[in-house]
């Protein structure tokens, strides 16, 4: 009989699609990820369902499109009657822990008046147990850096960014500037040995949740990461001459290059120097993940232990003239999944790149039907299983991905007032297939993009004559996709003479 299965559910923030050396990237080295990809499935066109953090990793947690959950932005409370993976591992018998954040927006009905989870939408998701939990305030590495004679910020929240006096890269400097504490004790490996920790004491199996900060911002790695890769030499940027000739795709798209915030910086060396950076935070991300594999293979628990690897959305790292993760494109959406399920039943499945389309709302019953429990029917998403056990894609599975984006903002109607909106107009929804992708705006003109002809996703072509068929089809594909996903959590009960009925829809 077969040692019981521990799960290890990785996600890295901000992590672009191609950025795997496995795929053939020309800048970024991942050999730890792509040996986990050897050995597990990697699926290629795998997509976040919603941006920024917040609304994606809700998505993430509970197996449910943004229309259903509703945590639309960061700090959105997500409703406590919805269920996640924490709360039905729980159910079972686990103890599933967290080493990081999850970004949850508490339900504020569930709580007391002054718990300090209200003033904040960086809370615990329901249901894990934090063991080491931080966000954008990094308490245990901070305490831990100061306990080995490190300075720290005043504000700790700095940390992350915390470099050396004098010029960076577009000043001069031959590298970009590198975080001053060693790679030994930056808050990646910090986090990595609290799990260690925890993976060594363990005496029954564990579920642990592992996320970690990079390479999300802010873009400062430590020594040698910080030189891996030189500015100069990483990939040019998918955009227009200028930022006003970029926005005049779409009125969305004009007002949020002119926000300070989202508008990549002119100064090219210093754009090179952020996008280096990134992929030396990659690198330094798969490194850690190579020593925790290699712990793991030490410890005997590699043989019985599902690894998940994604990130909840990707980064638009100056394309478009675009920095951060927001609106339609795939930069902001597609990132990377790898599995590694260690039972011999996934031999066949062994170094296979699938080219299905995935979400990240297939994560959650994934996890459940490796641990043999039942998927809720609140969930939107399907298990990648019969993928990871080499199996052809189901006839019911989807041939596209669907995406949200709520660009709303509760304490600014700056955009509402520019775009003539009103706060609950602020959507866009968005689907994406081999051919072509549909960008529908709640109300704001709509986008078609022909991606075999237009991959950098450039020309508009909801306006061309030849393609008003296309628009009205794929129009209709996303009104049906919305009906057939509205919530249905007891959609399939009836109350009847002899008591409640119920009938489960076929999950494929």
């Amino acid at each position: 009989m077969s040692d019981p299965l521990n799960i290890l559910f990785i996600t890295a923030d901000q992590w672009r699609g191609e950025c795997l050396s496995f795929l053939g990237h020309p800048s970024v080295k991942t050999p730890h990820l792509d040996q986990l990809a050897r050995e597990g499935a990697l699926f290629r066109r795998h997509y976040a369902n919603a941006v920024p953090c917040g609304p994606s990793r809700a998505s993430l947690h509970t197996g449910m499109y943004l229309q259903n959950h509703r945590s639309g932005t960061n700090g959105t409370p997500l409703d406590a009657r919805h269920t996640n993976w924490a709360k039905e591992v729980a159910r079972a018998g686990y103890d599933p822990v967290l080493f990081g954040y999850t970004d949850t927006s508490q339900d504020p009905r569930e709580m007391n008046a002054d718990s300090p989870w209200l003033h904040t939408y960086e809370g615990p998701l329901p249901g894990i147990r934090p063991v080491c939990m931080f966000g954008t305030w990094p308490t245990p590495w901070v305490e831990y850096l100061k306990a080995n004679g490190y300075e720290t910020p005043e504000d700790i929240r700095f940390a992350y960014g915390h470099r050396a006096d004098g010029p960076d890269y577009e000043d001069g400097a031959p590298h970009p500037k590198p975080l001053i504490y060693p790679q030994a004790d930056d808050d990646t490996a910090f986090l990595v040995n609290r799990l260690i920790d925890y993976i060594g004491a363990a005496n029954a199996p564990f579920v642990a949740h592992l996320s970690l900060l990079r390479p999300h911002p802010p873009f400062v790695a430590p020594e040698p990461w910080n030189a891996m890769y030189d500015p100069a030499d990483v990939p040019g940027f998918s955009r227009k001459t200028t930022p006003d000739e970029e926005g005049k795709q779409h009125p969305w798209l004009a007002d949020q290059l002119g926000k300070r915030l989202y508008r990549a910086t002119a100064n090219e060396k210093r754009l090179r120097r952020l996008k280096a950076v990134y992929y030396g935070l990659m690198s330094r991300v798969d490194a850690e993940i190579g020593r925790l594999i290699a712990y793991l293979k030490a410890s005997g628990r590699w043989d019985n232990t599902l690894i998940i690897f994604t990130s909840d959305h990707g980064e638009q790292m100056g394309d478009h003239w675009l920095i951060g993760k927001c609106g339609y494109f795939d930069a902001s959406y597609q990132i990377p999944l790898i599995i590694r399920d260690p039972r011999q039943r996934a031999d066949k499945g062994r170094g296979r790149i699938v080219e299905s389309f995935t979400e990240n709302i297939d994560i959650m019953p994934t996890m459940l039907t490796a641990l043999g429990l039942e998927t809720p029917v609140q969930c939107d998403g399907k298990s990648l299983i019969p993928f990871l056990e080499g199996n052809a894609a189901p006839a019911s599975w989807r041939t596209e991905a669907h995406w949200e984006y709520d660009f709303r903002d509760p304490a600014d109607d700056e955009s509402e007032r520019a775009l003539g909106l009103t706060l609950h107009q602020c959507t866009m929804n968005v689907i994406r297939d081999e051919k072509w992708k549909y960008v529908h705006f709640t109300k704001l003109p709509p986008l078609l993009f022909d991606l075999e002809n237009d991959p950098g996703e450039f020309t508009n072509r909801a306006n061309d004559p030849e393609c008003l068929p296309v628009v009205l089809e794929y129009a209709q594909k996303m009104l049906s996709w919305r009906m057939n996903h509205d919530e249905q959590t007891l959609t399939h009960i009836s109350l009847t003479d002899d008591g409640p009925v119920a009938r489960a829809s076929a999950r494929y």
